[in-house]
């Protein structure tokens, strides 16, 4: 059902990018778009381990370092037949987790000093389960592409903008739309982008809780993480980069600066509701 979620939002990103693309500029307007929002995301994309562990100042752990966190990755990550991650611990009361990296070989679960002193080995599991299948379902390239769409928008809804305020509008043989397209493209095209691309993280985190849960055989771990981690963000939100918000287990920013429709994870009494309904 995710799944099928996922590439149906996707399947919208696309269609509005289409669309504005034809009301403003035509086939041009979306291939430079496109193009340069492509350009944005690739480096993002393919550095993405190298860029969050330096903003989050994450250290590498060896096995003799971190034996039982190790060890409990090695496990995880074998019961869900890929390749072993690297283990990061980032400095900071905040519990949290996150997984990054462009595919299983070059996957890295990064945990917080926080988040080691709350949970327990049922929970902790878990999380790492959940980050896991993550990487397993490929959501960093989902993710990419997703934000690649929704630039591609953002980008000709600002080019619309510009061409309004000087009273520049597209020939109607160019397949523009005029001055109506301009101010749908500048005022609503964004809008609808990234409440759709919020769509597709939220679907996401529903399937790693469902992998998650399946991976480590402990639903109710999770849950019960779930629910710690959830007010221990609330009492002590992250100092994290808006940007970065998606890769977390749970979000690590205040509810005060999102609202439940721009978040990009689904409400967590929905997340445990559902886990503790499995079985």
């Amino acid at each position: 059902m995710n799944s099928m979620r996922t590439a149906l939002l996707l399947g919208a990103l696309t269609g509005l990018l289409l669309l504005i693309g034809g009301l403003f500029g035509g086939k041009h307007g979306v291939v430079i778009a496109f193009a340069f929002a492509m350009i944005m995301n690739f480096g993002s994309y393919w550095f993405s381990d190298r860029i969050v562990l330096s903003m989050y100042r994450g250290r590498e752990m060896s096995e003799h370092e971190a034996p039982e966190l190790y060890a409990m990755v090695k496990n995880l990550a074998l019961r869900a037949g890929m390749p072993i991650p690297r283990v990061y611990i980032v400095p900071g009361e905040t519990p949290n987790a996150f997984a990054t990296g462009r595919n299983e070989n070059h996957a890295v679960v990064a945990v917080t000093e926080g988040i080691l002193r709350i949970l327990n080995s049922d929970e902790l599991e878990g999380v790492l389960a959940h980050e896991l299948t993550h990487i397993k379902n490929k959501d960093m390239l989902i993710g990419s592409i997703a934000a690649t769409l929704a630039g591609a928008v953002m980008m000709l809804a600002s080019m619309a903008k510009w061409a309004a305020i000087f009273g520049v509008g597209s020939d109607d043989e160019e397949g523009g739309g005029g001055i109506i397209g301009l101010v749908f493209m500048a005022i609503l095209a964004p809008i609808a982008a990234l409440l759709i691309q919020m769509g597709v993280s939220r679907s996401r985190e529903y399937m790693a809780d469902d992998g998650g849960a399946h991976i480590s055989g402990k639903p109710y771990g999770l849950a019960g993480a779930l629910e710690k981690l959830s007010y221990a963000s609330q009492a002590l939100p992250m100092n994290a980069n808006p940007a970065t918000a998606h890769m977390f287990t749970v979000n690590p920013l205040s509810n005060e600066s999102f609202t439940h429709l721009f978040s990009t994870h689904p409400p967590i009494e929905k997340r445990i509701e559902r886990l503790r309904a499995m079985r």
